[in-house]
C-alpha cells in the first residue's frame, strides 16, 4: 500500500478533529440553560453563580473559552464535570472499557450472524430457503435495537428469566479487576466464572444491539456475492470445476467481503453511539448512562469530552478501516 496514501488518511484527520470540537463547542454554548444554576439550590445568590461561572471559565467569552478549551486538550486534559466534580478525562476512561466489550461482543454477533444469512441465501438463490433468509434479514434490519432490547428483556429476563438484564457483574462475585476491561482480565486472569458471568450480563445488550446490524450485513454481503459471481473470474472457476460451495467461499466470498468490511468498520462507532440507550435499559454501566447523565445535567466540559471521544474514535475507526480496505483491495495496495 503506498505511504502517500496512509499518511493523506492521517493528516486528514486533524482539521476533521478541530472542526468537530470548534462545532461542538459553539453548539454548546448557543443552546438555552445554565449548567451553573442546576448546582445551586432554587435561592442561591447572584454572587454564588457568578463565583461558579469564573471557577469554570464560563464567564468569558466564547472565543476565549474555545482557546482555553484547545490548551487544556493540547495537555491531555479533558477539563473538569460540573455534575460529577471529577476529571473528564478519567470519567470518560473508567467508563469507555465497559462500552467497548459490549459494542465488541455485539459486533461479533452481528457479523457472525450477518455472514451466515448472506451466504445462505446467496447458496440457496431460487429456493424457498433465500426468501426465508431475506426475510429474517428484512425483519432484522426494519426492527430498531431499542426495541429488540424491550422485547429480550420481556421473554429472556421476565416471562422466561434465563439471563440478567441489569448491571455488569453478579453483586456476589468477589473480583478486583486492575482495568475497566473486566471481560479480557478476568480470561487473561483464568477467572472463567468471572467471564462467564460477565457474559451472560453483556448477551441481551449485545444482542439488541447485533441484530439490526445483522440484517445490514446480510443485505450488503448478499448484494456483493452476487455482483461477484457474476464476474468474469467466477466463471473461470466454475469452468476449471469448482463445486458451489467452494466457488461461493473461496473464489467470490474474499471481493464481495471489501463493501462488508467498510460497513461493519462505520458500524462500530455507530454502535457505541447507539449503546446509550441500550445502556439504559440495561442499566449496563458503561459510557452512555455517563453521556445520558451529562446531556439531562448540562454538563458542558463532560459533554464536549464525551463527544470529543467519540469523534477520535471514528476517525480512528475509519481509518484502520480504510487501510484494511487498501490491502483487501489489490487496486488500492499497489497504488
Amino acid at each position: 500500500m503506498p505511504r502517500s496514501y496512509v499518511l493523506q488518511r492521517l493528516l486528514w484527520a486533524l482539521p476533521t478533529l478541530f472542526g468537530l470540537a470548534l462545532v461542538v463547542f459553539v453548539l454548546l454554548r448557543v443552546v438555552p440553560g445554565d449548567p451553573i444554576a442546576l448546582m445551586l439550590p432554587p435561592g442561591a445568590r447572584s454572587e454564588d453563580i457568578a463565583r461558579l461561572r469564573h471557577v469554570y471559565g464560563l464567564d468569558a467569552s466564547i472565543g476565549v473559552q474555545f482557546w482555553n478549551w484547545l490548551g487544556q486538550l493540547a495537555r491531555a486534559d479533558l477539563g473538569n464535570s460540573i455534575s460529577l466534580r471529577q476529571g473528564v478525562a478519567s470519567l470518560v476512561l473508567g467508563k469507555l472499557p465497559a462500552t467497548l466489550e459490549l459494542v465488541a461482543l455485539a459486533m461479533a454477533l452481528a457479523v457472525s450472524l450477518g455472514l451466515g444469512l448472506g451466504l445462505a441465501a446467496t447458496h440457496f438463490r431460487g429456493c424457498t430457503l433465500e426468501a426465508l433468509g431475506d426475510g429474517v434479514a428484512g425483519l432484522l434490519l426494519a426492527v430498531p435495537d431499542f426495541l429488540w432490547a424491550l422485547v429480550l428483556i420481556l421473554f429472556l429476563g421476565v416471562l422466561h428469566p434465563v439471563l440478567p438484564v441489569s448491571g455488569r457483574l453478579d453483586p456476589g462475585i468477589s473480583f478486583e479487576p486492575a482495568t475497566g476491561f473486566f471481560l479480557v482480565e478476568a480470561l487473561l486472569r483464568g477467572r472463567l466464572d468471572v467471564a462467564a458471568d460477565l457474559l451472560r450480563h453483556l448477551l441481551l445488550p449485545a444482542l439488541a444491539l447485533a441484530l439490526p446490524l445483522a440484517g445490514a450485513l446480510s443485505r450488503v454481503l448478499k448484494a456483493s456475492l452476487q455482483s461477484a459471481l457474476e464476474a468474469d473470474y467466477v466463471m473461470l472457476a466454475r469452468v476449471k470445476g469448482y463445486a458451489p460451495l467452494p466457488l461461493l467461499l473461496k473464489v467470490a466470498l474474499p471481493n464481495a467481503l471489501i463493501p462488508t468490511v467498510t460497513l461493519t468498520g462505520v458500524q462500530f462507532t455507530f454502535l457505541v453511539g447507539g449503546s446509550v440507550l441500550i445502556e439504559y435499559l440495561f442499566a449496563y454501566p458503561g459510557i452512555g448512562n455517563l453521556a445520558l447523565g451529562a446531556v439531562l445535567q448540562r454538563d458542558l466540559p463532560l459533554i464536549q469530552g464525551l463527544i470529543l471521544s467519540f469523534g477520535v474514535l471514528f476517525l480512528a475507526t475509519n481509518i484502520a478501516v480504510d487501510l484494511l480496505v487498501g490491502w483487501l483491495d489489490p487496486r488500492v495496495r499497489h497504488g
